[in-house]
């Protein structure tokens, strides 16, 4: 691929997709801090799947479409997939308000599925694409890559200030990583 050609459609797939799994991690970063919604277990395992599918698109965008970097994103979609069903199980009697916030009335756990079925089904396209050749370092394909890896760190870091080093509360609704780290290192 030269320099100013346009990137083929597996390639652009993979980006789009890389995309749509930054605007997901990105929105639920900004519930979390913005409307102050801490992000219960099954909330932080959710995200690390879609974690999971965006390095696996980072891979792919990065060094060349594989199939063992679809591979760990189809497993990452479906460990996704299985958690975000679980607590779509959990508050599904009637009478149950469910967890946290709701967007377009329905909770961020089922639009975590929708999503993992979407991204999964997406995969599925991309490997059936006959020119499998996504490698790309344009500025484009390197911004989100670079956006990628800061929204990941940003998390980690996030999930580290809420949950210390121990496991996470189930209904969270303090920083206790960082009662923890200011009583460990004076903060």
């Amino acid at each position: 691929m030269s320099k100013y050609s346009f990137p083929t459609l597996a390639s652009l797939g993979n980006q789009l997709a890389l995309v749509a799994v930054i605007g997901v991690l990105s929105y639920a970063f900004f519930d979390q801090f913005y409307f102050g919604e801490l992000p219960c277990p099954l909330c932080l395992m959710q995200r690390i799947a879609f974690v999971m599918i965006g390095s696996a698109l980072v891979l792919n965008i990065r060094c060349g479409a594989h199939s063992a970097h679809y591979g760990w994103g189809i497993i990452g979609g479906l460990v996704g997939m299985m958690v975000s069903l679980r607590q779509v199980f959990l508050h599904i009697l009637p009478g149950d308000a469910g967890f946290g916030a709701t967007f377009l009335e329905l909770h961020f756990y089922t639009w975590a599925f929708m999503g993992y079925a979407g991204l999964l089904a997406g995969q599925a396209i991309l490997l059936m694409l006959p020119n499998r050749e996504v490698r790309s370092h344009s500025v484009f394909a390197n911004t989100i890559v670079i956006i990628f890896i800061l929204l990941v760190a940003a998390n980690l870091i996030s999930t580290l200030l809420e949950c210390g080093i121990g496991p996470c509360a189930d209904d969270p609704v303090k920083y206790d990583g960082w009662i923890w780290l200011r009583t460990r290192f004076g903060f």
